[in-house]
């Protein structure tokens, strides 16, 4: 087990009135209008060096598939490369402030999905990256990538600043509620689906998490087994659609290897959560693409069944050191699936029952969870400027609510204060390193061209 220091530094022996000042003082080291800064360094990595490091050790001949997903724009590029941001925000101002950073917060990285009683929650969804690392990283990232999503959607340059600019006023205001807030208060504390619709602003933001929410009620196991699996000679299995899904040639092998994976994962998981695992059978899996960052790393889906045959689909991914550790340190988890579980554990307000790591006979880290359980994410495509700006908002405080879990939301708060100094800082960041992001999108596609690095449509 990590030592309690390795964990985000929990709130000092201090009166929340000693915090605050505490927090308002940090601004004599670190102003708040230094969070506009951004000017790459001399010695700043290749980003397409980066990049080919990141794929060492992936499956090669899914490698393109990646490389493909990310030239499609700058916001897929950003989404592919947050190796290449990580090493960037390390050269920016920090209050060293502390909290459990996500480490890939992109718009995207939000989203719709099940509590174990069956309720839906907007939240952060994708814990790859996390590692205790500053606060600002986080919003920053955000950020940016609303900043970039609106030019994606070829929206205003007023329009995206606008949209950028409420994450990061959404961002400080929620911490300032949460500052407020008993320890357990924020604990307990979530964004319901449900409530989102009621309370929404207009009839079109109503409309825009109605459809949301009718979109992840539909994303049913039931479905998902649909679209995945068929009948064999009488037996369920998992339908080949190479490269996306597809069983691998030496099956037998790899069955049996995934299956001793899955018994180590068992053992992390709650005894209750064992035995309602025991009441299946691994019965097929196959290796499956997913995400833009995560192409040609070792995923896979597993399909249980019950006695009756009813089904269960679990998804095992590969966990890698997250790309902020060269930063922000080593991760007091001797395991990385581990440290991916603990992480999402500590900022999700509700987490996957099923969520639990294991490893293999070569080192490769795992962590398991369920496949598409009432799982959703917004559209891009196509999104009005109103919209966009509805929906930053929401992920601003979600942000936010997920940093007063394991961070001092009083001390942040007291640095951010009550003007909007902060949101304004870190508007001009996105808005300068969206044209690095576009620089760097520029000289991928060139180096795509020139050969340096392969493509393949998937």
């Amino acid at each position: 087990m990590p030592s309690p220091a390795s964990e985000p530094t929990p709130p000092a022996i201090l009166c929340r009135q000693e915090r605050r000042l505490a927090g308002k003082k940090l601004r004599q080291q670190v102003a708040r209008s230094l969070h506009s800064w951004w000017q790459p360094t001399r010695d700043r990595p290749d980003p397409i060096e980066l990049i080919k490091q990141s794929n060492q050790r992936r499956i090669l001949e899914l490698v393109p598939i990646r490389h493909w997903r990310m030239m499609q724009s700058p916001f897929a590029f950003l989404r592919g490369s947050a190796i290449v941001m990580a090493a960037d925000l390390a050269t920016t101002p920090t209050t060293g402030i502390m909290v459990q950073a996500c480490g890939d917060c992109h718009l995207l990285n939000f989203g719709g999905f099940a509590t174990p009683e069956r309720n839906l929650i907007f939240d952060l969804n994708d814990f790859d990256e996390t590692l205790v690392a500053p606060w600002e990283w986080d919003i920053k990232r955000l950020v940016t990538s609303i900043a970039i999503a609106g030019r994606d959607l070829c929206l205003s340059e007023r329009d995206s600043l606008d949209a950028a600019q409420t994450a990061a006023q959404a961002y400080r205001l929620a911490i300032a509620r949460y500052s407020e807030m008993r320890t357990l208060e924020i604990w307990y504390a979530r964004l319901d689906a449900s409530l989102l619709i009621e309370h929404a602003p207009d009839e079109d933001t109503r409309q825009q998490w109605a459809q949301m929410a009718t979109k992840a009620f539909n994303q049913t196991l039931d479905r998902a087994v649909s679209q995945l699996t068929e009948l064999v000679n009488g037996q369920r299995r998992l339908i080949d659609n190479p490269p996306l899904l597809y069983h691998p040639p030496n099956q037998k092998e790899y069955f049996e290897e995934i299956q001793a994976l899955f018994e180590e994962y068992r053992d992390t998981l709650q005894v209750d959560r064992q035995f309602l695992l025991d009441r299946y059978r691994l019965v097929d899996v196959a290796l499956k693409v997913v995400g833009v960052g995560s192409v040609g790393t070792h995923c896979g889906v597993a399909l249980l069944l019950d006695d009756n045959d009813d089904p269960l689909l679990l998804q095992y991914k590969e966990a890698r050191p997250s790309v902020l550790e060269p930063y922000a340190g080593k991760s007091p988890y001797p395991h990385e699936g581990q440290r991916i579980v603990s992480g999402q554990r500590l900022m999700q307000a509700a987490s996957d029952i099923f969520l639990g790591w294991t490893s293999n006979l070569q080192g490769q880290d795992f962590y398991f969870r369920q496949l598409k359980d009432m799982k959703t994410s917004i559209k891009l495509k196509g999104m009005s400027a109103r919209r966009l700006e509805d929906y930053a908002e929401i992920c601003g405080a979600a942000l936010a609510r997920a940093h007063a879990r394991t961070g001092d939301s009083v001390l942040i708060s007291g640095y951010l204060g009550n003007s909007d100094a902060f949101d304004r800082a870190v508007t001009d960041f996105a808005v300068t390193y969206a044209y690095q992001v576009e620089q760097d999108h520029r000289a991928f596609v060139e180096a795509l061209q020139a050969g340096r690095i392969e493509a393949k449509a998937g």
